[in-house]
């Protein structure tokens, strides 16, 4: 779960600390106070979007830091899997740093991209905001969320589907290749065999062509080489250091401890160089400027890279053509008959794939009815008093690696009325409600520890604030959940309350965010309940609505 937020220097953030604790965490605020911000930092923390105007005026950067406690040993398995080690307390930091030229992003100190960034929490978090239902319009989703419904039951076939259908896809790309006549094989043939007698003549080897380059680089510049050589010998040669060396032999005998190191030094300076003049000399004499080696080194090179012109960059890449024209001339060679064998295959591949598919379809069909079951008596507790809603398989004209079913949600808002899409019927507060309701479902199944609801209560009051409310909280029982809300209903279900406030700090605005202890809690719910004016009436009500709120707690609810 989330264990720590914080916060540095982000937008009206000077400093933010928030410990959550397990189940539900609610926060709450004056509208501007900064919610959205609060939000809005763990979706950069999580790689979502940054820029340099979210950095707080003055400062030079915005830092955000989650911390993550992790326990299920399948889910440190998962992350180990993708190179990413929990320390022994089972804790994992998460960091982003944004600066005015660019953003780095951290996972326990080890930088990543953002794309991995987002690939590794997202197995830790799921941030469901205000517009997030939007996706329950697009058909693909439907069949993702039956899918995670019924990920023990399908998890097995669609790895198989996967496989087959990329064995599916290379046979057919194979097949569609089959288009040639026998005067254009005959002609692509003859071509072939010409490229790979060209190459199979030059005797390429792997690393030659580095080899040659710096052979013929070192004769080229043979000339500079020994005018080079020569002036150094003439410099270690020189017999000022042989000087230094006997009158050091001269003195030394005055102050042997003090000049002993010197002594030395020079000694096995003299020894070096001369050394070093011996290794000139001999390199020198062995130095020699053939024409004939030159020109056959150059011609080589000339053939080589020619050769890596046409047919690769390197030896090995040319090599490598070489093969696969081998493989297209062989092919060419047994048209008919290999076009046969991959047609065969094909058929045979197509079966495979088809009922694999059809398992996969039954499966779906199954699972479809009893989830679309259970998502209608979720819709009940969320004051979908009349609501049927159903999901409807269809079958595509082709495959996909997922099979080639798509499934749509379909909803009947009132007795008598037919079932029709989404998209059709549901208006965003619906589509909330029935997001929130696949949650509830999903809550046994979905693997993700935490889960972040942006305002879902938007558009809905009374009692079906309260379902909404009571369906947050039996969440929070397999779930950390988070929730930014408006709306005391919600807000009374709290395990654990945040306040987000606006004050004014050294002629400053800050945004602070604080955990409520019991009284404080009373007194928020009572400005969501009353407004300006706090009344004795409207705390005696908040009180009233936070027992209520706690004996339904525990009271339990009806498990989805």
């Amino acid at each position: 779960m989330l264990l720590e937020l914080h916060v540095r220097n982000l937008a009206l953030i000077e400093k933010a600390d928030i410990e959550f604790t397990e189940g539900l965490n609610i926060l709450t605020g004056e509208t501007g106070a900064g919610k959205s911000i609060i939000l809005g930092s763990i979706n950069m923390a999580l790689g979502g979007k940054t820029s340099k105007d979210s950095i707080r005026q003055g400062a030079d950067s915005a830092y955000i830091e989650l911390l993550f406690s992790i326990t299920d040993p399948e889910k440190i398995r998962e992350l180990k899997n993708r190179d990413v080690y929990p320390d022994e307390d089972g804790l994992l930091i998460v960091s982003r740093k944004i600066m005015a030229s660019r953003s780095t992003a951290r996972i326990n100190d080890e930088t990543v991209t953002s794309a991995r960034l987002r690939e590794i929490t997202g197995l830790l978090l799921d941030i469901h905001g205000q517009h997030d239902h939007q996706s329950l319009l697009h058909k693909a989703k439907h069949l993702e969320i039956l899918d995670a419904y019924l990920k023990e039951q399908t998890h097995s076939v669609k790895l198989q589907i996967e496989k087959e259908f990329r064995i599916f896809q290379d046979l057919t790309k194979r097949m569609d290749g089959f288009t040639l006549d026998q005067e254009g094989r005959i002609r692509e043939a003859d071509f072939c065999r010409f490229e790979i007698n060209e190459i199979e003549q030059a005797a390429l080897r792997p690393g030659e062509e580095e080899e040659l380059a710096l052979e013929y680089r070192r004769l080229a510049n043979s000339r500079k080489i020994m005018e080079g050589l020569s002036f150094a010998y003439d410099a270690v040669q020189s017999d000022a250091l042989s000087r230094a060396v006997r009158e050091m032999e001269a003195i030394y005998q005055y102050d042997e401890k003090g000049l002993l190191g010197l002594k030395t030094q020079l000694e096995d300076l003299e020894s070096l160089l001369g050394d070093a003049g011996r290794e000139i000399s001999s390199y020198m004499e062995e130095m020699t400027f053939d024409e004939e080696a030159f020109s056959q080194i150059e011609e080589r090179l000339n053939l080589i890279r020619g050769l890596q012109a046409k047919y690769g960059g390197t030896v090995e890449e040319i090599l490598k053509n070489l093969e696969e024209k081998k493989k297209r001339l062989e092919e060419l060679e047994h048209y008919d008959q290999i076009r046969l064998e991959v047609e065969k295959d094909l058929k045979e591949s197509r079966v495979r794939l088809q009922e694999l598919c059809e398992e996969l379809y039954e499966i779906r069909k199954s699972g479809a009815k009893k989830l679309s079951l259970r998502i209608s008596e979720a819709l009940k507790d969320l004051n979908f008093l009349n609501a049927a809603f159903s999901i409807e398989l269809s079958r595509l004209d082709h495959f996909t690696a997922n099979g080639f079913d798509e499934a749509e949600f379909k909803i009947s808002a009132n007795p008598g009325e037919p079932a029709r899409p989404l998209r059709e019927v549901a208006s965003g507060g619906e589509l909330s409600r029935i997001m929130l309701a696949i949650k509830a479902v999903l809550a046994d199944t979905d693997e993700i520890p935490t889960l972040i609801f942006d305002e879902i209560d938007a558009g809905i009051s009374g009692r079906t604030a309260q379902k909404v409310s009571e369906k947050l909280s039996y969440i929070g029982r397999n779930h950390q959940v988070i929730c930014i809300t408006h709306l005391p209903q919600i807000a009374a279900m709290a395990d654990s309350h945040f306040e987000i406030a606006k004050n004014a700090k050294d002629g400053r605005t800050v945004t602070t965010i604080v955990r409520l202890k019991e009284e404080e809690m009373i007194r928020e719910l009572a400005r969501l309940l009353g407004g300006a004016e706090i009344t004795g009436a409207v705390l005696e009500n908040a009180r009233e609505m936070k027992k209520l709120a706690d004996k339904t707690k525990l009271g339990g609810q009806t498990k989805y």
